[in-house]
Parts: C-alpha cells; sequence; structure tokens
C-alpha cells in the first residue's frame, strides 16, 4: 500500500524520498560517486541501470530509431534528447532570467552564471570551473595529454573539437 509518505530527506537539498535505497541513490548527485564500473573501457556510473544502459554501447546495439532523421540511439532517453533538436523544444527554464533550454544539465551549468558556483577544482592550480568537463580537459594543459588523434596524420589534440577542426584540412568539409 502506498501512502505517499516521504519519511528520507536528503540532509544537502531537502528532497524527500518514500524509500531509503532511493534516497542513497539520489546522494550520489551531490557526492558524485560512482560505484559502478564497466568491465570493458573502465568508465563509471552513479546508477546501475546507467552501466547497463553503457554497456550497449560496446555491442553497438541502438534500437533507438529517430523517426525525423537516421540517427539511433542505445537509450531511450537519448532519443528523446535527440528529437528536442528536431522539435525545439526547450522544457528546461531558468528561474533567474527565464531562459529555456533543452538539456537539463546546460540549465544546470546556466544557473551557476547567476550564482558564481565553480564547484570543480584543478588540484594542481586551484583554477575552479563550473563544469568538470572543463576541469578535465584543463588538466590538459598540465599533463600534456592529447587524447583525440588524427587518422589521417599524425596530429594529436587535447580537446575533441579541434581534431574536428583540424580534419576539416584533410576533406575539405566538416566530419
Amino acid at each position: 500500500m502506498h501512502t505517499g509518505e516521504k519519511p528520507y530527506q536528503c540532509s544537502q537539498c531537502n528532497k524527500a524520498f518514500s524509500r531509503n535505497n532511493a534516497l542513497i541513490a539520489h546522494l550520489r548527485t551531490h557526492t558524485e560517486e560512482k560505484p559502478y564500473q564497466c568491465s570493458q573501457c573502465n568508465e563509471s556510473f552513479s546508477h546501475n541501470n546507467a552501466l547497463i544502459a553503457h554497456l550497449k554501447t560496446h555491442t553497438g546495439e541502438k534500437p533507438y530509431q529517430c523517426s525525423q532523421c537516421d540517427k539511433a540511439f542505445s537509450r531511450k532517453p537519448n532519443l528523446l534528447r535527440h528529437q528536442r533538436t528536431h522539435s525545439g523544444e526547450k522544457p528546461y527554464q531558468c528561474n533567474q532570467c527565464n531562459k529555456s533550454f533543452s538539456h537539463k544539465n546546460v540549465l544546470i551549468s546556466h544557473l551557476r552564471t547567476h550564482t558564481g558556483e565553480r564547484p570543480y577544482q584543478c588540484s594542481q592550480c586551484n583554477k575552479a570551473f563550473t563544469q568538470n568537463n572543463v576541469l578535465i580537459a584543463h588538466l590538459r594543459t598540465h599533463t600534456g595529454e592529447k587524447p583525440y588523434q588524427c587518422s589521417q596524420c599524425d596530429k594529436a589534440f587535447s580537446l575533441k573539437k579541434n581534431l574536428l577542426r583540424h580534419q576539416i584540412t584533410h576533406t575539405g568539409e566538416k566530419p
């Protein structure tokens, strides 16, 4: 019987849950703990269902086909998010400036422009960033890592966008 009672409350944001395991899973959004690791590529996930969906990327299985274009996806939420590129739907609205976004993570990042929050800090130089992926790219300035290798020549790049821009020199067109 469901009573609607939510006795398990998050100490970080006060969100409440009806089950303790739901609270535990939610807490990972604050701690960024990712206990579920892919055995094939070592990528980690905060939820088991995300790992299960990720495993499809290794098999190449993409059962969710876009009806508007030829793109296919391994997970239904990814298809639904992609379909917003066709519809123009922007369901995530900033409560500060009313700007709307098609993706929730872009809204979360945008909100930091209002708060000034920069939660991702470099351990080498203490520079802080609004997004974890920007920190990861920044860390390459310290390590010299260039993981994006051109398949046409021996050049390598620290950022994927720089590789894509470079590839135009070989083909004359955008990849």
